[in-house]
């Protein structure tokens, strides 16, 4: 039998974030519920970390470090990360990247004058759109958006603008280490909700999409550590209900069981 650990379910109010998160979830009231997190046992020792992120603002301008970077400034590892987006008003957006080749200096400057804004490459953001983000991309996520995201599991962000939220900015460090070109990248997409298949085969991390009866012919047979996290009713482990809202650490994934038109997540370390 598959060892199962629910993860403990973290809430992080945001000023940008909702009131109106699905129950699922559960009923936070009026929280300004922004984001909630699945803190894996293995602590900051575990590899990958799964969140829910609800928006009704934009979010900061931001860049993350690759492993060398951070950990030259003290971090274990750098962070790249994806996004799934689950549902998206209908003038949603995400940035990610940059419109045309520039410097860091411009950017600086841009940084401090707000100008950066009209820099980023603003994709209309629909649901079922996936983007990946590698270390040093320069990104963005905006207003009525509700995403999953699986990255590096590291605390580690560099803001380069905040809309003149009282927060602190990371210009030198960020910039250090942010590409100044456009930077698209072979795994963005639509995901075919119906469809199995492979969104990540690393170089960090794996990550499954799957979804319905058929995807238990998908399932690696392997043990590993991994991080399941449904995106409807009706998934299962080795007969144990996994609601929406849920997330799981178990070391087999050949007993998850997803019921006909659910659709679920399955991460593991590359």
């Amino acid at each position: 039998m598959p060892i199962l650990k629910r993860l403990e379910t973290i809430i992080v109010e945001k000023p940008w974030g909702r009131t109106d998160i699905p129950r699922d979830f559960g009923d936070f009231g009026d929280r300004r519920v922004g984001e909630i997190w699945f803190a894996h046992p293995g602590g900051a020792d575990a590899p990958i970390m799964v969140k829910f992120l609800f928006t009704s603002e934009r979010l900061s301008i931001q860049v993350h470090p690759g492993d060398d970077d951070a950990q030259a400034a003290g971090y274990p590892r750098g962070k790249e990360e994806c996004w799934l987006v689950l549902d998206a008003e209908p003038d949603a957006e995400l940035g990610v990247g940059l419109v045309a080749p520039t410097t860091r200096e411009l950017l600086h400057d841009a940084a401090l004058d707000g100008s950066i804004v009209d820099m980023i490459d603003w994709r209309a953001a629909k649901p079922d759109d996936f983007v990946y983000n590698r270390a040093g991309t320069i990104h963005a996520i905006g207003a009525g958006l509700t995403v999953v995201e699986v990255q590096q599991n590291v605390d580690c962000t560099y803001r380069l603008y905040d809309y003149g939220r009282p927060r602190e900015l990371h210009l030198d460090a960020g910039l250090a280490v942010s590409e100044t070109a456009p930077r698209p990248d072979h795994r963005d997409g639509r995901v075919d909700a119906s469809a199995n298949r492979m969104l990540v085969d690393g170089p960090h991390f794996r990550l499954l999409h799957l979804s319905g009866l058929e995807a238990v012919t998908f399932l690696p047979r392997e043990t590993a550590d991994f991080t399941f996290t449904p995106l409807s009713r009706g998934c299962s482990i080795a007969g144990e209900t996994v609601k929406l809202g849920e997330c799981v650490a178990t070391d087999r994934a050949d007993a998850i069981a997803l019921a006909s038109g659910a659709r679920a997540l399955l991460c593991w370390p590359a």
